[in-house]
């Protein structure tokens, strides 16, 4: 044997006994590895999470659980001074589950110990003995977004299977959800959530942050992979690897959760200083067939389905347009800074359904609207279902159609001298294929409105303050006990111009 073939074995036969020696930890984390521990959980009986608390814990209420906060000098990656820090959320109000949480590093994955004296309680009284090993409810990314000097938070962990982020300049307002099982169905709906997180220690001068995450619920158990690349738009790339463990009546994935109190298309009904306080403004839809379709949200008086049947959507998401202060006048909430989320599928999702919850409420205190994508193929138990999307967290740059956009509906009683029953609706057409018409352009409005109503009149004006198009439809519901839907486009030489505006009119 050659002296050359001799440092050929021994080189390979060292690296034999180092991966003996280091096991696992020789090889980098993947979602494979997530994948394999699902398949085992999907494949038994579901364990539920032990929630017990103590009761100094278990009394806090929501401001007092507020009064509970991390300290910043103890964040995870501090004295590395990398350019994202880990946070975490104690247990307690409604976060009572716990979430084991990993760091996984070049010397493998470690857990993160809970350790009271990390945080700090305020005014509440705890005995920090009883919290020895109490665990996590959630954690939340920091990251330089809006400055150089201060770590911003970019994204949040907590409660089944939440999150949110921020991209620069942005206030938070709506959340994203791993999994929806059975949203509006009369059964109940099932909230899957997050049991442990692997995060990787990022490189000194990373850019984004990878997690992982292990999901459980009654029905299903999944796999999650989240990399997030903070910056003027957060985009946050979501591969996940789903088992069921029995069949459910409706899957919906990448779910997004919002607000909608009132708006310029639905009034307050109370005397509110405020002209609009909403998350979200409307639905956005991009087809595969290239139509852009808009649906602005509601508060109806009773629960309100609608779905949109199609293949392989380009993006749907849930936006806030709307971004004049004046138009929302609130300091404190600033609905102005609140983000859209557009969800951009990667490969073919094949068909299914984009459908939209809305849910009455009283207040803004509680979210009442979710969008989701159904496929009409749903995994059978313990067959794995692999996707991949993006989370786009929007406000200066918006995703929006190349030609043509609803800029604005607006809903009243017209100029009746007495209230006949009638509606009507103000739309605003906007966008730089129609603010390059002439003024004297022939510009039409292609309607359509269901059975149940009745147009009586419609007209179209150029708009000479913003440069586009305004429709006006004035128009009588037969049946007021019962939903209207009305859809339109601006036309103008034959071809569309615009979105597709597509309207509901909840049942009185």
């Amino acid at each position: 044997m050659t002296r050359f073939g001799r440092v050929i074995v021994l080189d390979t036969l060292a690296l034999l006994v180092a991966l003996v020696l280091t096991g696992t930890d020789a090889r980098a984390f993947s979602l494979d590895d997530v994948a394999a521990r699902a398949e085992k959980l999907a494949a038994a009986p579901y364990q539920k999470p032990n929630a017990s608390l103590p009761k100094t814990i278990k009394a806090l209420g929501y401001d007092q659980y507020r009064d509970v906060r991390y300290r910043p000098e103890r964040a995870l990656w501090r004295t590395s001074k990398l350019p994202f820090e880990i946070m975490f959320f104690h247990r307690g109000w409604f976060y009572e589950d716990p979430v084991t949480i990993h760091e996984v590093s070049a010397d493998g994955d470690r857990e993160v110990p809970f350790d009271p004296d990390a945080f700090d309680y305020g005014k509440n009284k705890v005995e920090r003995d009883e919290l020895r090993g109490l665990g996590f409810a959630g954690f939340r990314v920091h990251f330089p977004l809006n400055t150089q000097t201060f770590r911003d938070e970019a994204l949040v962990f907590l409660g089944a299977s939440y999150f949110r982020a921020l991209g620069r300049g942005q206030r938070y307002g709506l959340s994203a959800r791993a999994l929806a099982i059975d949203t509006a169905e009369s059964s109940g709906e099932e909230f899957p959530r997050f049991v442990q997180f692997w995060i990787e220690r990022p490189r000194p001068a990373a850019k984004v942050l990878t997690i992982y995450a292990l999901l459980d619920s009654p029905r299903a158990a999944g796999a999650y992979r989240f990399v997030v690349t903070p910056g003027g738009t957060t985009m946050l790339d979501v591969d996940a690897k789903l088992f069921l463990r029995r069949n459910v009546a409706k899957l919906a994935l990448a779910p997004l959760t919002s607000m909608f109190y009132f708006g310029a298309n639905q009034r307050s009904a109370r005397d509110d200083y405020r002209p609009q306080v909403h998350d979200s403004d409307g639905l956005s839809i991009h087809t595969s067939t290239k139509e852009w379709i808009w649906r602005p949200l509601v508060n109806p008086k009773r629960l309100l389905v609608t779905s949109f049947a199609l293949s392989d959507p380009v993006g749907f998401g849930l936006m806030q347009r709307e971004r004049w202060f004046g138009h929302y006048q609130d300091l404190e909430a600033r609905y102005d800074l609140r983000p859209s989320a557009w969800i951009e599928p990667k490969g073919s999702w094949g068909p299914g359904r984009i459908e939209l919850v809305q849910i009455p409420v009283p207040d803004e205190t509680n979210d009442n609207v979710v969008a989701y994508w159904v496929p009409d193929r749903q995994p059978k138990p313990k067959e794995p279902l692999a996707y991949g999307y993006r989370v786009l967290w929007q406000k200066d740059r918006e995703m929006r159609p190349p030609v043509g956009w609803v800029r604005e509906t607006r809903r009243g009683r017209g100029y009746t001298k007495s209230d006949d029953g009638s509606v009507e609706l103000h739309v605003d057409f906007d966008g730089p294929t129609i603010t390059r018409l002439p003024a004297a352009a022939d510009v039409n409005l292609a309607l359509w409105i269901d059975a149940n109503g009745e147009v009586l009149e419609r007209h179209m004006h150029r708009n000479e303050v913003t440069g586009g198009w305004r429709s006006v439809v004035r128009f009588r519901r037969i049946d007021r006990a019962k939903p209207l839907e009305l859809r339109a486009q601006l036309i103008h030489d034959n071809k569309a111009v615009s979105e597709t505006w597509s309207y509901i009119l909840p049942a009185d």
